[in-house]
């Protein structure tokens, strides 16, 4: 079943508050959807960084005596899906350092395209990792660097990195919060009760009580100190590269991203579907959870009934134990169920956010002409993925994509539905609003940044500058 794209992250940062650690606990909780595999906190109070990570969903790491046990009025979190580096605890961010400039703490979202060339420079010359993430990479060039001033050092290596970061950054004093020049990935600055709060979605802002305020800009570098910031800027890009995925899937639809609202998005791709790929039948059907909101405005715009005709399950994780008789599609059908008196003898329009590999997709098609179905049509609201992503997202390589291997036609027959057809690029771009601003290299091989970076060699900070 578990057959999508993965983020590879959500981070959370709040400054200045008496709750911090809960308020952090939160936070992830609100994010939950962007990792699963781990989740920390670390928190400042007085001279000192305290930290908690661990394997596991957010409730499942953390427990009421652990949030007490992490003092101070500033905390940052993180949750992560790996996309760089293996899933252990080694890995789980936030990554705690200490150095001649003090404890740090760093979590980080998004992917850095060379770290493997500065690993290796910085191991020829001594350094020793815990970890094989790209993140503990910008925590040894920070220890580096000969800039005395934290602030002026993190600009000078955040200048090294190519690709994607959204980073917040903790040492006992402040907090330092980042995006790339291109703003790959979504980050977003907070005020609750006079304190600042940062997040990879608004979603988390909401539940602690939270006031948007803007997102932290492409290649800014916002010092929190307190109840002051200030703002520090990156040598600009020249273009923006939001990830247009943040919208189709990966942000929650009662997020704000990139300044707009996922639902609203989501709800106008679906209405655009409708338009473009239009067909006869008697009820739309979502395929929970990512399909719903599409689902809705395509059934709007066409004035086919909606009908949640298939049930998901909640609470079913990655893993599960499989009977030793095998049940036919039984990875889909302990997720899924469908309501058999809403699809027999219907001409059904399955809405989902898009196909993969095509796996899964085929086994809810048969699913629902199992149920009864006498069509199936599958309408996805977003373009073929035919590229993998290198900045911050977990997806399969070329040979993996169905849509990079196959014509849309070949698909359709592939998952054995009755139509297929996808929302154009074009068509996903007006939903989105994008104006030039968006990266989508997964549906178009347009690559912002070249995935290989092996022509780019940084120079490493000299201990003797």
């Amino acid at each position: 079943m578990d057959d999508k794209f993965h983020d590879e992250c959500g981070v959370f940062a709040i400054a200045d508050h008496s709750e911090a650690a809960n308020h952090a606990y939160l936070g992830l909780l609100a994010q939950q959807h962007r990792g699963q595999e781990s989740a920390g906190i670390v928190s400042a109070h007085e001279s000192d960084l305290y930290p908690y990570r661990g394997m596991g969903k957010v409730f499942d790491v953390f427990t009421p005596q652990i949030i007490e046990s992490l003092p101070g009025r500033s905390a940052i979190g993180h949750v992560r899906y790996s996309t760089a580096g293996a899933s252990n605890l080694a890995n789980a961010q936030p990554i705690l350092t200490d150095s001649w400039r003090g404890p740090l703490a760093l979590a980080h979202n998004g992917n850095l395209l060379h770290t493997d060339k500065l690993r290796r420079s910085l191991e020829s010359e001594g350094a020793i990792f815990n970890s094989t993430s790209d993140t503990e990479v910008i925590q040894h060039l920070l220890a580096r660097s000969p800039k005395q001033d934290l602030t002026e050092a993190l600009r000078d290596v955040l200048a090294l990195m190519r690709g994607a970061f959204s980073l917040v950054l903790l040492t006992p004093q402040c907090i330092y919060a980042a995006r790339d020049p291109l703003g790959f990935r979504p980050l977003a600055l907070g005020r609750l009760e006079g304190s600042w709060v940062v997040a990879s979605e608004t979603s988390a802002f909401d539940l602690i009580g939270a006031g948007y305020v803007r997102d932290v800009e492409p290649g800014e570098i916002l010092l929190i100190y307190g109840q002051q910031t200030s703002s520090y800027h990156l040598p600009p890009a020249g273009r923006r590269a939001h990830c247009i995925f943040e919208h189709v899937y990966f942000a929650r639809p009662d997020s704000r991203v990139f300044g707009r609202s996922v639902h609203i998005s989501r709800h106008e791709m679906g209405r655009q579907l409708a338009r473009e790929a239009p067909v006869p039948a008697d009820i739309v059907v979502p395929v929970p959870d990512s399909g719903v909101t599409a689902a809705i405005g395509y059934s709007q715009e066409s004035g086919i009934p909606l009908h949640m005709a298939l049930i998901r399950n909640h609470y079913v994780g990655r893993t599960f134990i499989e009977p030793k008789q095998s049940i036919r599609n039984f990875g889909v059908k302990v997720k899924l169920n469908p309501v058999p008196e809403l699809l027999e003898g219907k001409r059904v329009i399955l809405i989902d956010d898009s196909i993969v590999r095509g796996t899964t997709s085929r086994k809810i098609v048969e699913m629902v002409r199992g149920a009864g179905a006498a069509e199936v049509h599958f309408r996805i609201s977003s373009p073929p993925t035919v590229s993998p992503c290198h900045y911050g997202i977990d997806t399969p390589t070329k040979k993996e994509l169905i849509a990079a291997n196959k014509s849309v036609e070949e698909i359709r027959d592939h998952v054995s539905a009755d139509s297929l057809e996808y929302l154009s690029l074009e068509g996903l771009r007006r939903s989105v609003q994008a104006n030039g601003n968006f990266c989508s290299a997964c549906f178009d091989e347009s690559y912002p940044v070249p995935p290989d970076q092996s022509t780019h060699q940084p120079r490493l900070f000299a201990l003797e500058e």
